[in-house]
């Protein structure tokens, strides 16, 4: 697989200007990126602004703590999938994971999956708040609701993506689902490690530089 089809191509935040995001599908277009990550109120244009293109669009939900009731996840879910998102990244109730609380972890991700109807479900567990086991939990509870990825991090946390961690996931979900490195990956060599363990898609805001880093190339279908 080529490097830039593993890309989602991010920018997320409270302060993102539509010039932003305008940029930001223009170089995923040029560079044929896999998705933009974008928050949910600019979902509908992107979709219409990637419209003839292969980039899908991707939102986030529960974002970026987590810590909205499940109920309110899946409804983020239906409107995301209204406003013609192709894939969604939610984030679990880390507390609740703290807590032992598995069934709630479960259904609000089984509920985000639902009502995703058939959309790629990628589930941010927050590495940088778990201990491996808690890590090995949560990527089993993705599976066990449905979902198609577990991705590391949300980028607001204490922390981002460790290669020990994705290789943990990886081994855990094995072939049942995908791991999503994000949080910190900013360089090709920082890529090419989260992919040698386990990940096959890579959440940035540093997409072209990543590519562009590939032995000084700057074809943007440079294979990994």
């Amino acid at each position: 697989m080529k490097i830039n089809q593993m890309i989602d191509h991010t920018k997320l935040g409270a302060n993102v200007s539509k010039e932003q995001i305008d940029k930001l599908i223009d170089e995923a277009k040029v560079y044929e990126f896999k998705s933009v990550c974008v928050n949910p109120i600019w979902v509908e244009y992107s979709k219409k602004e990637l419209k003839g293109s292969n980039v899908l669009v991707c939102t986030v939900i529960g974002f970026p703590h987590g810590t909205h009731l499940p109920e309110t996840k899946a409804y983020e879910a239906e409107l995301a999938v209204k406003d013609g998102a192709d894939e969604l990244d939610m984030v679990i109730n880390v507390h609740a994971l703290h807590a032992k609380a598995y069934d709630l972890v479960l259904k609000e991700i089984k509920g985000v999956v639902e009502k995703g109807q058939g959309c790629t479900v990628k589930v941010i567990i927050e590495t940088c708040y778990l201990t491996p086991e808690e890590i090995v939990k949560a990527s089993e509870l993705s599976v066990q609701a449905g979902a198609h990825f577990v991705k590391t991090s949300t980028g607001f946390g204490t922390g981002g993506a460790k290669v020990e961690d994705v290789r943990l996931m990886k081994q855990t979900v094995g072939d049942r689902a995908e791991v999503k490195a994000s949080g910190g990956v900013r360089t090709y060599e920082d890529a090419m490690k989260m992919i040698e363990a386990g990940a096959t898609r890579i959440g940035t805001s540093n997409g072209v530089d990543i590519v562009n880093q590939k032995g000084g190339s700057h074809d943007t279908n440079s294979a990994y």
